[in-house]
């Protein structure tokens, strides 16, 4: 996997109606890198999918008004993304039926936080995109071109160093979302930083400095107080 691929923070949507099982899982998937959300219900989670910016449903089958079964037809209708069940009944019709109706594992219940995650983590291997470090990313005028190693703004080409650009790329893969400030320095640099380290911030104020980006009120790169950074998906 690339560095670039290694450094995207990607979401993951809960959709189960026991609390304790939304609780535990975006603490604990949450704490291994993934932004976790989650839904108390099937209509819930289906509105929140239409909004987009998911990477993977992790949805229980046993809900009340639409069941997981109802919520996978009608994702699978106009959507690829992967999707693991989980069940209370761990019976082989339930699993036939889950995986005919789209859903790329399933999961009986109880079971180990730490299954899931290997789960999540081989779904989510098999479903991303290879060619990820050559794709132009794009986050309103601003365009980012791995192959060429060039970023534009407004079409006009932006002079970074490589580190600014490697922080860049990875803030507009992530277009909409946070990522911590230590994450950034891994990618920039290859390994992990303690938290105090503050050289991520002056790269970030270089990059600002020369997308012309008012540092008093930014446009492009915001600041999230105590955790990182992020570039709107489009920044006006």
């Amino acid at each position: 996997m690339s560095r670039l691929a290694e450094a995207l923070v990607q979401r993951i949507l809960v959709i189960d109606d026991d609390a304790r099982i939304r609780e535990l899982l975006a603490e604990y998937l949450g704490g291994r890198g993934f932004d976790v959300e989650t839904a108390p219900d099937g209509e819930a989670g289906l509105e929140r999918l239409r909004a987009g910016g998911v990477d993977l449903v992790v949805l229980d089958v046993m809900m009340p008004g639409k069941d997981g079964f109802q919520v996978c037809r009608e994702l699978r209708a106009g959507s690829t993304l992967p999707v693991i069940m989980l069940t209370a009944r761990g019976d082989d019709f339930d699993r036939i039926v889950g995986l005919e109706l789209g859903a790329d594992d399933y999961l009986p219940k109880p079971f180990n936080p730490r299954e899931l995650l290997a789960r999540i983590q081989a779904v989510l291997r098999r479903t991303s995109p290879a060619t990820l470090e050559d794709q132009v990313l794009r986050a309103g005028p601003i365009t980012v071109d791995p192959d060429r190693r060039a970023v534009h703004l407004d079409g006009e080409l932006v002079d970074l160093t490589t580190t600014e650009f490697e922080i860049l790329r990875a803030l507009v893969a992530n277009a909409g979302r946070v990522i911590p400030r230590e994450r950034l320095m891994e990618l920039a640099r290859g390994e992990e930083f303690a938290a105090f380290d503050r050289s991520v911030d002056v790269h970030v104020s270089h990059i600002r400095r020369k997308l012309g980006d008012d540092p008093k009120s930014p446009t492009f790169i915001k600041t999230v107080r105590g955790v990182g950074y992020s570039v709107p998906r489009d920044p006006a």
